[in-house]
This record gives C-alpha cells, structure tokens and sequence, in this order.
C-alpha cells in the first residue's frame, strides 16, 4: 500500500542503507529470483518519486517504490511497474538462502537421514555413538552441517556432512567446523576411545576448496578423509588428497601503474579537487578505483564510443552495488557523497554511520599497507600489493596483502577487523595459492617484484585482526595446520583506526602434534 506520509527522499535512504549494509542480498519478486546484488547493479532517485533501477547482464527493471518495511533481515517493498496499475511486492532478502526455515529444516533432517544409512554400510564395523544437526552455540557448531561419532572399541572418528541445498559459502567452511568437532570429540572421549581423524562428505563436485585446504593440514596430527556423496544414489567416492591438481586460481599480469594513473589523469584530478585525501588503486590498464579510508566510492574507466574507434573516459560513483554515472545531473549527489565519507569515515565518527562501518577489512588494509612494517620489520615496504590487482580466482574473495621480507621471502597478510571463526583457514587457502603461483614460478613471469629475487622458501602467514576481535577457535584451528606453514598471528590494538600498534603476537609450538594425546 501507498504511504503518502513517506517521503521519496527517506524510501531512496531505506534502500541505499540496507544494501549497503548486505552486498549478497537477492530481490524477488513474483516468488522468483530476480537480482542477486553480488553480480548486480543499482541506482535510485528519490527527486519527487523514489525509482530504483536494477540491471545485470541477464537482464534490466525499473519500478517505482510506493513505500518500504523492514521485516527481519527482509526489505519488503510495495512497487509499481510501469504499465500497471496495481502495486505489487519486491522483497530484497539479506540471506542469498532463500529456502523458508521450514525447507532447511526438512532438507537437512533428511540429509541426517541419509549420512546415518551410508555410514551403517560404509563402516560395518563401527556403531554411530551420536548423530546430530542440532545448533550449539557454546561450541561453535551449526545446523547447517550433520555431525557424527563412529566408534569402534577404542578407535573412534569424527564425521561431518552438507547436503547440496547448502550454499557455497557453507560447503567451503566445512573443513573449519569439522576440526572444530574432532578436536571437540577428542577431549569428551579423553580417556576412553582415540579419536584418530576426521571424515568429511561434501556433494559431488563441490570439494575442490576444502580438498585443497585439507591437503595442508598437519598429516600426523588426524586421518583426513573427505568423500564425495551423492544423494540421489548415496554412494560416497573418496578423494585423494595427495592429488589435488591445479589450484583454482589465477594470477592477473601486474599492471602498469604509473601508466594509467597517465591515462587517468583528468579523472584523478577530477576526483582530487573534491577529496584530496582519496586513494588510487589501479585495477587495469582500462579502469582505475577510488577508495577514502579503504571504502570505495567511485570508479574511472575507458568504455568505447559508439560509431568510432575511440574509448571515452568516465566516471561511476556510488557505495556497494549502487551506480550512477557522473556527469552535470549527478554532481551534487556525488559531492553530498563525498562529503558524508569525509565527515564519518575517522578514527572519532560514529560506529552507527553506514559510512564508518562498511569495509572495516579495507581500512586495516590501507593503514597496514602504508606502513607494511608495523606487521614484521622483516616485512619489505617496497613490494607491497594489495587484492585488487594482484588475484583473480573466480568471484571468491582475493587476497588481502602479498609482499616480502627483506631477504626476499613471500609474505601473505590476511586481515580481519572483525570477529571471524574462519580467518585460520581462509590464511590457509590464500598460502595454498600463492605457493602454487611461487613454484609455477609465475610472480616473476607475471611482472610482479621486478627487481628483487625472490627466496624459494615456503612464504609466511600473518593473520591479522584486532585483540578482541580474534575468534576463540583460532588457537584450534591453528594446531591443525602444516608445520610447513610459519604462521603468526598477529593482534592489533582495539583502536586501529587512530594507528596501527601490534600488541600481541602468536606463533606455532615447535613441538608435538595437534593431538599431544596421542
């Protein structure tokens, strides 16, 4: 229903906060799936009716938003399409999980279902001492994932399994909550039965994340198993860690930098004359980034002019998946945006503006890469890239920051400036791949630490995140790693914002195993 008591201008705020604030979110209308914000765009005008405009390769919609509630993580809009004369309801939903909680819960107390009937027969010799997909919170474990103990006398084994309903994101992370439940299992069963690894069952076609993690995990430590389960046929096919061929990942050639900040140059100017504190990244030789304290507002890049052989320069601007081209009609909305980041995004602004609180990740990154050494004095400050140019491995996540020592050893930095239980693996995939990339001996092919000879060690680690802000299963996590990885977990004071200070450092026990009761 229409609320004329609504102004524009606040439905057009509605909407550019919450999907700011939930860059995965989907829109469905009509029940079915319309845009997914990951790979979408969007721009809205508030100037006398509230418009949003959403577009993606696959397809383009306008409606006109007549009023806007917020029901939970779901952004319920009544709208009108243009032709129609009825309102109807487009619901932006935070959660790219769509299934109602009556879905998930029948899919995955099936799937339990189904993980007890393959264990009976796969482990005849083995009984299911418990089965369960229930929360517990205390411990970190999730109804998302059915949790097992098979036990025979004193030999017993921890299993873990995701139904193929489960989001990506979910079947990637569940090597983290499988160690998370041996290494539970172990202490419980202390005494009575050696837990001696854990067996992990993924849907087919879905492992190659978690087999690579799992192939740098600490080999004395547990038995990994992982399988690949079908759910239609319930067999179940072991992987072989030992053979995890190439890595999904690719290396991008370093740009010229120089170059296109040459080529950018009246964008850049453009840019500076509003913010002069604005940082430059350069993505391409096509297409440049500004970002203010790490959070990204607009874009320059050289698009083709029709009819001739010439590229024009422009300018797109907005926060998230917002976007709107700056020329003479968007000039004020671009300087208001401009100023809002400038006013907020510091060290003293408020923790409930938008501005302040997206991309805390990317702020820590900034600081950290101006002065690299803050981190390690190993660290070399010449050498410093950030994700942007450096990686491109799909639509996953890139790596935070890649440098080296000053005796030319790789260096990852994976940075977290909030509380996130999977920063020990998510560490181990980036150093999965860039280890790859150092013995295909790509970072010299690719132009990237031009004039340093790099060491052929192994590189080193550095998880970074605020001291309080460290999840308490990274200790665990952790132990379980390759003792081939040199990790160190670095803990930054609370007020990163106001400069970077290392209060705390971490780094594995020489000796022993994960498992000190075996």
């Amino acid at each position: 229903m229409q609320n004329s008591a609504i102004s524009p201008k606040f439905l057009t705020k509605v909407l550019e906060q919450f999907l700011a604030d939930n860059p995965q979110a989907v829109a469905i209308e009509d029940g079915a799936l319309l845009f997914e914000f990951a790979t979408a765009k969007y721009s809205v005008s508030g100037e006398g009716k509230c418009i949003l405009h959403l577009w993606s390769e696959e397809r383009n919609a306008v409606r006109r938003v007549l009023n806007a509630e917020v029901k939970g993580r779901t952004l319920r809009l009544s709208v009108m399409r243009f032709g129609q004369a009825q309102p109807r309801t487009l619901e932006i939903c935070a959660d790219p999980d769509r299934r109602k909680g009556a879905a998930k819960h029948a899919a995955r107390t099936q799937y339990q279902r189904l993980l007890e009937r393959v264990l009976l027969r796969e482990y005849p010799g083995f009984k299911i001492e418990h089965l369960s997909g229930s929360p517990d919170l205390e411990h970190s474990f999730s109804p998302v994932y059915t949790r097992a103990v098979l036990r025979a006398g004193q030999s017993a084994f921890a299993a873990l399994g995701v139904n193929a309903e489960e989001t990506r994101s979910s079947v990637d992370a569940v090597l983290t909550f499988g160690i998370l439940w041996m290494d539970y299992q172990r202490q419980q069963l202390a005494g009575r039965a050696h837990v001696e690894g854990l067996k992990l069952f993924l849907p087919p076609g879905r492992a190659a994340i978690v087999r690579q993690r799992a192939a740098h995990l600490h080999p004395e430590a547990a038995k990994w198993q992982l399988y690949e389960l079908d759910e239609r046929s319930e067999l179940c096919a072991p992987l072989d860690l030992a053979d995890i061929g190439n890595i999904v990942t690719r290396l991008t050639h370093a740009v010229d930098a120089e170059g296109a900040r040459q080529r950018f140059a009246a964008s850049i100017a453009r840019i500076h004359a509003l913010a002069p504190a604005a940082e430059i990244t350069v993505e391409s030789a096509s297409e440049i980034v500004f970002r203010l304290f790490g959070l990204e507002f607009a874009r320059a890049c050289l698009t083709p002019v029709s009819g001739s052989f010439r590229n024009a320069e422009s300018i797109v601007f907005g926060i998230g998946s917002a976007e709107y081209v700056l020329d003479e009609s968007t000039e004020a909305l671009f300087g208001e945006l401009v100023q809002g980041i400038l006013e907020q995004r510091q060290p003293d602004g408020s923790p409930t503006n938008l501005f302040f609180r997206l991309a805390p990740e990317r702020w820590l990154e900034t600081l950290v890469t101006r002065e690299v050494r803050v981190i390690d004095e190993r660290l070399d400050g010449r050498f410093v890239y950030s994700q942007v140019p450096a990686f491109a491995a799909s639509d996953r996540a890139m790596l935070d920051v890649l440098t080296c020592t000053l005796d030319g050893q790789l260096a990852i930095l994976e940075l977290k400036a909030n509380e996130d239980i999977h920063l020990p693996l998510q560490g181990l995939d980036y150093w999965a791949r860039v280890r790859w990339h150092q013995q295909n001996g790509e970072f010299a092919r690719n132009g990237y630490f031009a004039g340093r000879e790099l060491s052929s060690a192994p590189p080193l680690l550095f998880l970074v995140a605020p001291a309080l802000r460290v999840h308490p299963a990274s200790d665990v996590l952790l132990r379980y790693l390759s003792p081939r990885i040199e990790w160190t977990l670095v803990q930054v004071d609370e007020r990163w914002r106001n400069g970077v200070r290392v209060v705390n450092k971490k780094h594995p026990q020489k000796t022993g195993t994960a498992d000190s009761r075996r």
